[in-house]
């Protein structure tokens, strides 16, 4: 599976502010560039968090992308996921419409009428890990369902999980120029951080865009011992 992590942050890395609303960090080109990638994805990750603030719908917004997808042989949208490990996504959240398939990754911790209410509210559950969800695991489950792509919207915390797990091929970042600043707000990667062993990147593209830059990072390769 290629595991492709998209954000847009400000420049000074926050995602959003301290109170983790959506905030407008980009514009129309980069709209139009990530609902490019959600067309060439079988699959658009989110952690529940994101879920929580924004209530995304993570489909595509060209009419003629879904239309290729379509002559592809491909379901209309990519499937939606969300990292749950607890199944706290709301059963009205638009994620669960039957726009597209929607996979809940929960772990064994979560409660068992949290997780019958999502899957009654038209999800797939697929359980993973005891406390937490076991991404590598989940991924795997994902692939059987023929996932070969997915596109990993954030929020910080699952894509640090994702580079602690080792799970990251590609990190596409959208700089914007605007500070939002804030001890509590977002960055792109959150949950416990690192204090050594750093995931290495190399840079493999910048563009200008939208009045800020994106850039393309790959995983570095380690030097053979």
């Amino acid at each position: 599976m290629h595991v492709v992590v998209n954000a847009a942050m400000s420049a000074d890395g926050k995602l959003s502010h301290r109170g983790r609303e959506q905030v407008a960090i980009s514009g129309p080109d980069d709209f139009d560039r990530v609902d490019r990638l959600r067309a060439e994805s079988d699959a658009v990750l989110v952690g529940v968090g994101t879920v929580l603030a924004d209530d995304p719908h993570l489909t595509l917004d060209d009419a003629e992308r879904v239309d290729e997808r379509v002559a592809r042989g491909n379901s209309e949208h990519p499937s939606r996921v969300v990292a749950d490990s607890r199944a706290r996504t709301p059963t009205d959240a638009r994620i669960l419409d039957d726009a597209a398939t929607t996979y809940v990754l929960v772990s064994d911790a979560a409660p068992e009428n949290r997780v019958d209410a999502l899957r009654d509210a038209g999800s797939e559950i697929l359980a993973a890990g005891n406390e937490r969800v076991d991404l590598a695991a989940a991924f795997e489950a994902l692939a059987d369902r023929g996932v070969d792509r997915i596109m990993v919207e954030g929020g910080g915390e699952v894509i640090f999980s994702l580079f602690d797990a080792g799970l990251v091929d590609e990190l596409t970042v959208f700089v914007g120029p605007k500070i939002i600043g804030g001890r509590d707000a977002p960055t792109l990667a959150d949950g416990d951080g690192f204090v050594d062993d750093f995931p290495a990147l190399s840079l493999a593209d910048v563009e200008r865009l939208d009045g800020g830059v994106l850039l393309r990072w790959v995983p570095a390769e380690q030097p053979s011992t």
